[in-house]
């Protein structure tokens, strides 16, 4: 009986040294995996190592490896930094990086905004544009050719010839359009918008409203020599003078005396020679 005891207390023992043992490894296990694995992490991180960072992020946060130097560390986020796009899973929800030539994105197969030198064309990233459409350099996408287009013809203007309506037979009408859309690089460029064409007319004479340039400026001569034979002094070598109204009125008055004097001097002298020539 003692004998059975004695057994049965051994191995109880080695079972014990045997759970102990397995308890051991798997903690060693463990501190290889992660080193200086700490549950009071900072930052949103659910574990954490002092030299690879966050190692798992609380609920809801997305896991993403940074660059530091010569290694990565991984941070927690509520959102995927530029560049990456975000993927969630029961598991893990983590940052993917976006390919080469993309710069922001939705998912791997479709682009949002693409690098310098890029045109972005249904979530892709081209170097040159498809057939059909052009490179635009503002918004670096692919859009399609703008050709211009224009207004209907306006109304035949009336028949003139240098400015004028009437005195002629043969002049020129014309009519305008007005561009609704201008073309883009690609598109096609807009035509004449206007057109001018011969007329013929019946001849009119033209009214005293309606001289036309070459009546004006004949009219201007003549309203010019007028004011020149005006001002001509009556005396060669005379300067010519502006009178006021009083002094003509003196002039005229000294002119009417000296009429005076004359006629009484003429009238004395015939006097004169009528007593003389009597019997």
């Amino acid at each position: 009986m003692h004998l059975r005891l004695i057994s049965w207390f051994f191995i109880i023992l080695n079972f014990m040294e045997y759970i102990g043992s397995q308890n051991a490894s798997r903690g060693r296990r463990q501190r290889r995996m992660h080193p200086n694995v700490s549950q009071g992490c900072q930052g949103g991180c659910a574990t954490c190592s002092d030299y690879n960072g966050c190692l798992s992020c609380k609920p809801r946060l997305f896991f993403v490896l940074e660059r530091n130097g010569m290694k990565q560390i991984g941070v927690c986020l509520s959102s995927c930094p530029s560049g990456y796009y975000g993927t969630r899973s029961p598991d893990i929800n983590k940052c993917t990086k976006c390919k080469a030539d993309c710069d922001t994105c939705f998912n791997k197969n479709f682009c949002t905004k693409c690098k310098n030198g890029f045109y972005l064309h249904l979530g892709k990233c081209l170097d040159t544009c498809p057939e059909g459409l052009e490179a635009n350099n503002h918004t670096m996408e692919c859009t399609s050719i703008v050709h211009c287009e224009t207004s209907e013809w306006s109304p035949w203007s009336p028949c003139t010839k240098k400015g004028k309506t009437c005195g002629f037979k043969r002049g020129t009408e014309t009519r305008v359009r007005e561009i609704i859309q201008h073309p883009s690089a690609k598109g096609n460029l807009c035509p004449p918008m206007s057109e001018t064409r011969k007329c013929v007319v019946q001849r009119k004479k033209c009214p005293k409203g309606e001289r036309g340039k070459k009546g004006r400026e004949r009219k201007r001569k003549k309203l010019s020599k007028e004011e020149s034979k005006e001002t001509k002094p009556e005396n060669k070598g005379q300067e010519p003078t502006t009178e006021s109204r009083d002094q003509r009125e003196n002039k005229d008055k000294q002119q009417q005396k000296k009429r005076k004097i004359q006629d009484k001097q003429q009238k004395s002298s015939m006097d004169l020679f009528g007593g003389l020539t009597s019997p």
